[in-house]
């Protein structure tokens, strides 16, 4: 054991493999044995020996390994004296007598393991044929659990090729990365071999065993694509497929470099932790997030999919083909997947104004970064593992924001010229940021090294404080944090404006903390006065930039009246509101100019515009409870008097001809005024409710505002009248697609009764809800309902952790602890994790703890705004 320990501690506590050996290619055999619930398998690794040596040091968790062997290319074998398994390290040392050489060899290990059901690695889930229940089996190896179904060098720079078959039941089919090459019967097992594929990194390895249908099509270049759908369903996949041709085709120009797979495949499984995998040339899905329904899907899960399917095919050429070097650079996966996939969704589907929709995603990242618990863009990852919880709004929407900021301070054509030379560059290889940022400053004759590394290298981001003085605009950047704190960190900014016209704007980039820019010039004569209701200054025009403004009275003054006056964009008009909201949070505006900003929106018709309004309508709703708690009703019926202009205009029905995004707004709007107690609205949804309780084909139940009609139900559902709440049930029971399950999950914890609710986090851990679904659930839980939800969450921590900690308990971290607004709230939420930590949620813990504090600072911010309540009771009449 001494001897073990010794030979371990060199090893162990290490970020990478060490590099004894590196593996070209990887034959990997598999018997799956899914009534039993196991598999065990071969795994022959062709490998070079890089230094003489007596340990081979490779990664595996969760394994049983029964033999080992390796052999050079001398056919001299070896066999190794110790294997060692460090589950903590998840490696799997190997101790050799004899030295082995330089040189080429092959490793040879035997193991087997159970089809897990913690949806990470090789994992079992559940699948219905014929009324009976069978089970099914999914890969799921991004980021680093690979190594749960095989041994191997589970690092996205240690590409190799991968000659993948397996052992399954003959009904049933086998799923892999590369086309089936050959099927062989042997009583009731079919062996499948998959044809050889070209390098990869382990991550994008997959396999799936069970029982689809499917429909395919083929894009101009002769790919095949098939979507692979639950029997019977196999129409619902009609409009992915459409996409992915469509997308598979729009990449294939864009980065001038063809698909590098000979085929695609998109499946939908029953139970999987994420929203959808990229593995290469088998991207596996959510139910949810593939299959769609003309008759009953929304408006807004036709384009959630659309952007989805973009966003997974395009990590084909962004992580599939060019792969990051480390987990380090995350972002340059998923940041231009994001990006890449709203480019190209607004380019089929123009009308739906998804370039404008992007600010979604920037508002995300913006939140998070604001905090002081946020991270770097580029971070330090180790061990591999702690990546998991950095697949965030980061990664994502901040990763993706910048991008668009530097694709319009470069220009388009130059921009996409330089990612074209990119990937063309380092195909097949492994980059990091600073290749990026070379290739394009190179193709693009700018240097923006020096500029990109102060957004990715140093987390947070700037708020620029504008006051105009005669003839000239004073610029002022700052570290803008949600808690009030400062920083020295500066940032090279594009900086954007326009002045009183979308025709008249100018640009500079802001190097320092000061600069003035004289805008005489501009003008015959001086700045045009407050007065002048046609005169503003908007600066971050389109909200192109990931940063925050602050205006001086007088140019705040000129933009609200701009507002009113419908003079300015869509994108301008959220800027102006998100960025005034967030200042608030931050101590830095009144909340009295914020409500009397909201009044100018009364007339707002945007999907957009007014989706942002809603929710900063319910985040001063929320944290008025507990700051202002006698001016909460007043405040509603303000918020109700905002956006009852939308609701007319809108009405229930459809309108013939109307946009895809009134569809959308339609819902939003009337599950908003549902949320503030509007009785009109409620009394209207009910009837809707109960007409389609009586009658599941009446047009009075819509796709689109049946989320609306379900939160009316559950927000007057109480234990002693619980009929709404067992009729949301039956219809869960009923719904025969996953989106429909989602639906109502997504309200059924929204009741403010304390009782009931405690019936719904119940019912969302019962065998009846799929372990994936939790997350849908734990997000709609009411406001009013947070300390109900924490003392739950503290009863029940144990069956929680045992089924949800390997992969989904930061969704509870998340949505039962940021609710809370003070900071006794918080001691007793840190106090508690103290005795019961978990690695995997530190991140969540700390950001969700952090965002607790702030707004107990905020509740005492507004406290002390002594002008509130006369300007309520004035804007509520």
């Amino acid at each position: 054991m001494e001897q073990k320990q010794k030979i371990l501690a060199q090893f162990k506590g290490q970020s990478r493999l060490p590099n004894f050996a590196i593996p070209n290619r990887y034959d990997l055999h598999l018997n799956t044995d899914l009534s039993a619930s196991t598999f065990s398998g071969i795994v022959q690794i062709t490998l070079a020996i890089l230094n003489d040596t007596k340990f081979i040091v490779l990664n595996a968790l969760e394994l049983d390994v029964h033999g080992v062997s390796y052999s050079n290319s001398n056919a001299q074998s070896y066999r190794p004296s110790q294997v060692i398994l460090d589950e903590e390290d998840e490696i799997l040392v190997l101790v050799f007598d004899d030295v082995l050489g330089v040189g080429e060899g092959i490793l040879e290990i035997e193991f087997s393991a159970p089809l897990n059901r913690h949806l990470k690695g090789f994992y079992k889930c559940t699948y219905v044929d014929g009324g009976v229940k069978k089970n099914m089996a999914v890969t799921q190896f991004e980021a680093v659990d690979a190594r749960r179904c095989f041994p191997c060098w589970d690092e996205p720079a240690l590409k190799a090729s991968f000659k993948i078959s397996l052992d399954i039941p003959k009904e049933l089919m086998a799923l892999s990365n590369m086309p089936v090459l050959d099927e062989k019967l042997n009583g009731d097992i079919k062996t499948v071999s998959f044809e050889e594929s070209p390098n990869m990194s382990t991550y994008l390895v997959a396999f799936v065993v069970g029982l689809f249908d499917y429909i395919e099509d083929t894009t101009a270049e002769g790919i095949k694509v098939r979507v692979y759908c639950p029997l019977g369903k196999s129409e619902q996949g009609r409009f992915s497929l459409n996409i992915a041709v469509k997308v598979l085709d729009y990449f294939t120009k864009y980065f001038s470099m063809s698909y590098p797979l000979p085929k695609l495949d998109m499946v939908a499984v029953p139970e999987f932790g994420g929203g959808a995998m990229e593995n290469n040339g088998l991207i596996v899905y959510r139910e949810n997030l593939l299959l769609y329904d003309e008759l009953h899907s929304s408006a807004e899960n036709k384009q959630i999919l659309a952007i989805c399917v973009a966003h997974e095919v395009a990590h084909h050429w962004f992580g599939n083909l060019v792969t990051l070097a480390w987990w380090s650079d995350l972002w340059l996966n998923e940041g231009f997947a994001t990006w890449i996939s709203y480019m190209a969704i607004d380019t089929f589907f123009p009308e739906w104004k998804m370039w404008t929709q992007f600010l979604q995603q920037t508002a995300r990242g913006l939140v998070i970064d604001a905090l002081e618990e946020s991270h770097p863009i580029e971070m330090e990852i180790h061990p591999a593992r702690s990546i998991d919880d950095k697949f965030d709004a980061i990664s994502y929407k901040k990763g993706s924001t910048i991008i668009q900021m530097l694709q319009i301070y470069l220009g388009d054509d130059n921009f996409q010229k330089a990612l074209s030379e990119y990937i063309k560059r380092y195909a097949w290889k492994n980059a990091k940021t600073d290749d990026l940022w070379a290739v394009i400053s190179e193709e693009s004759g700018t240097q923006i090294n020096l500029m990109m590394d102060t957004w990715t290298k140093q987390m947070g981001y700037p708020v620029i404080y504008v006051k105009s003085s005669d003839n000239t605009l004073e610029f002022e950047q700052s570290h803008f944090l949600l808690s009030g704190q400062h920083s020295d960190s500066q940032w090279i900014i594009p900086i954007t404006f326009s002045l009183g016209s979308y025709n008249k704007h100018k640009n500079f980039l802001l190097e320092t903390k000061f600069h003035v820019v004289d805008i005489s010039k501009d003008f015959a004569g001086t700045i045009p006065n407050t007065g002048d209701g046609n005169f503003w200054i908007k600066v971050n025009t389109s909200q192109s930039g990931f940063y925050r403004v602050k205006y001086d009275d007088k140019l705040e003054s000129q933009l609200r009246k701009a507002i009113e006056n419908s003079i300015l964009s869509d994108t301008d008009k959220f800027g102006i509101l998100d960025d005034a909201y967030a200042l608030c949070q931050a101590g830095h505006q009144s909340l009295s100019s914020v409500l009397s900003l909201i009044d100018v929106y009364r007339k707002e018709l945007d999907y957009i515009v007014t989706s942002r309004l809603i929710y900063v309508c319910n985040g001063i709703v929320n944290i008025a409870t507990e700051a202002i708690p006698d001016f909460v009703f007043e405040l509603k019926q303000f918020f109700i008097n905002v956006l009852q202009f939308s609701a007319t205009k809108l009405g229930w029905e459809a309108i013939p001809g109307e946009d895809h995004s009134s569809a959308i707004l339609r819902g939003k709007i009337y599950g908003a005024l549902v949320s503030f107690d509007d009785d009109k609205t409620h009394d209207e949804a009910m009837q809707r409710f109960q007409a389609y309780v009586r009658d599941r084909k009446t047009t009075l139940f819509s796709a689109d505002t049946k989320k609306a009609v379900y939160l009316a139900v559950m927000r007057k559902a109480t234990v002693s009248s619980r009929n709404g709440f067992e009729s949301m049930l039956q219809l869960y029971r009923e719904a025969e697609t996953a989106e429909g399950k989602e639906e109502i999950l997504r309200i059924l914890a929204a009741c403010p009764d304390p009782d009931l609710l405690v019936e719904a986090l119940d019912f969302f851990m019962s065998e009846e809800v799929r372990e994936q679904d939790v997350i849908y659930g734990l997000s709609g839980i009411s406001f009013e309902g947070r300390h109900r939800a924490w003392e739950w969450f503290k009863e029940n921590w144990e069956p929680i952790f045992n089924k949800y900690g390997h992969i989904l308990l930061t969704n509870f971290v998340r949505d039962i602890i940021t609710p809370f607004c003070s900071n006794e709230e918080a001691d007793e939420i840190e106090a508690f994790f103290a005795t019961h930590p978990h690695e995997m949620v530190a991140m969540d813990l700390k950001q969700s703890l952090e965002q607790v504090r702030i707004k107990a600072r905020w509740v005492e911010f507004i406290r002390q705004d002594h002008s509130l309540p006369d300007l309520i009771s004035k804007l509520a009449a």
